[in-house]
């Protein structure tokens, strides 16, 4: 009589299927399977794991704060009066608590105000767009200063050079804008009507720092967003003085500072100036940030293009020499190689955001966050008569 448990606890002979991917003992034929690994312990937890690409260092780490924080508003200049008392501008920001003291200050509020005012200036217009009104006297001269500049580099050829930045034919240029920054300065102020030009006796003293620390440092042969933020400021000291007003803001956007970005691209590419502080690949731009603002607001309330479109090869073919944002895109996109969401993942991000309203509110944010609050930029930032630091 056979065992019932017999038939239940009996097992099939393992078919020739089981076997095919069991290892074997080169030595005697058996099964060689590895052990099981022992469990972690506490006091030998797993290692962490390291991505093949790590993040950057300098990653933005506060993206929350900067999504809950109050968009900038513009915010009228307030006006410099008579008498002034002009004087050579210095550095006082040194940590956090001076940046935070900057920010809480009359003019720490007003110049981020000034840029807002600016970036509200222009939604909905083209490059090529007519003004509102015709150009000032003094848009005028900014042009003519800036045409200047961009002669020193057709005068001063770059040098025979292997590294990959920093060409020394760039100091050559930085000497001839240091040698005639006054004289590139005065016609702007003789263009004064709310003040006149004997008033702004020595307003060059106070002015000429801004303007000398707006297209790189002639020693490291590098340029960077604050920089960019000097020549923001070179304006602000304008427009506190009456020379420009509202009504030159959109000049001031679609004309000068336009100009300025050609000649900074044309700096750039020419004398081959290295990033300063970098955000490598975290950052809009190795070198820029304030295009990305004023071309979102251009590109507000736009039928067709939305920001998506910056991965359409023929918009931004057609439409760069139109759009300081789309000519920022296509810039990144001829000198950084490999696919676009690897080298520039923040503006391939941004590229997902349904408007382009929401793009200029969350870049103003993000310009005050990541450059205005962040202290090794800040830093270099100057204060003055004009720019008034408050103990």
């Amino acid at each position: 009589m056979s065992n019932p448990d017999s038939t239940s606890s009996s097992t099939p002979p393992p078919s020739h299927a089981a076997h095919i991917h069991t290892p074997l003992c080169r030595s005697c034929g058996a099964p060689a399977a590895a052990p099981t690994p022992a469990p972690w312990s506490g006091d030998s937890p797993p290692p962490a794991y390291r991505p093949i690409r790590m993040p950057a260092i300098n990653a933005p780490t506060n993206t929350a704060a900067i999504v809950l924080s109050p968009v900038p508003q513009p915010l009228p200049v307030p006006p410099a009066a008579p008498p002034f008392a002009f004087q050579a501008p210095a550095k006082h920001i040194t940590s956090p608590d001076d940046i935070a003291r900057f920010h809480a200050s009359t003019h720490g509020r007003h110049f981020l105000g000034f840029v807002a005012s600016l970036s509200a200036s222009v939604h909905g217009r083209k490059l090529s767009d007519p003004l509102p009104s015709p150009p000032s006297p003094a848009v005028s001269a900014l042009l003519d200063l800036i045409s200047a500049l961009s002669a020193f580099v057709a005068s001063t050829p770059p040098l025979p050079h292997s590294s990959r930045y920093g060409n020394p034919a760039f100091r050559l240029w930085h000497e001839k804008l240091a040698d005639s920054v006054n004289d590139l300065i005065s016609p702007i102020i003789a263009t004064a009507t709310a003040a006149s030009p004997a008033a702004l006796t020595g307003a060059e003293a106070e002015l000429a720092p801004y303007l000398l620390d707006s297209f790189g440092n002639g020693s490291r042969i590098d340029y960077g967003t604050g920089h960019e933020t000097n020549f923001a400021a070179f304006l602000y000291c304008l427009a506190r003085l009456g020379l420009i007003t509202e009504d030159d803001f959109p000049a001031v956007v679609l004309r000068v500072f336009a100009a300025y970005l050609d000649l900074m691209r044309t700096l750039q590419d020419t004398y081959l100036l290295e990033p300063a502080g970098s955000h490598g690949v975290w950052g809009l731009d190795d070198y820029h940030f304030l295009p990305f603002v004023f071309g979102a607001a251009q590109l507000i309330d736009h039928k067709y293009m939305k920001p998506k479109s910056i991965h359409n090869p023929d918009i931004l073919e057609n439409f760069s020499k139109e759009y300081m944002y789309l000519a920022c895109v296509m810039y990144v996109k001829k000198v950084k190689k490999g696919p676009f969401a690897e080298h520039s993942p923040m503006l391939d991000d941004i590229s997902g955001v349904p408007h382009w309203k929401k793009v200029n509110s969350g870049l103003l944010k993000m310009y005050k966050a990541e450059v205005l609050e962040k202290v090794p930029i800040m830093q270099h930032f100057l204060f003055g008569s004009l720019i008034k630091w408050e103990d």
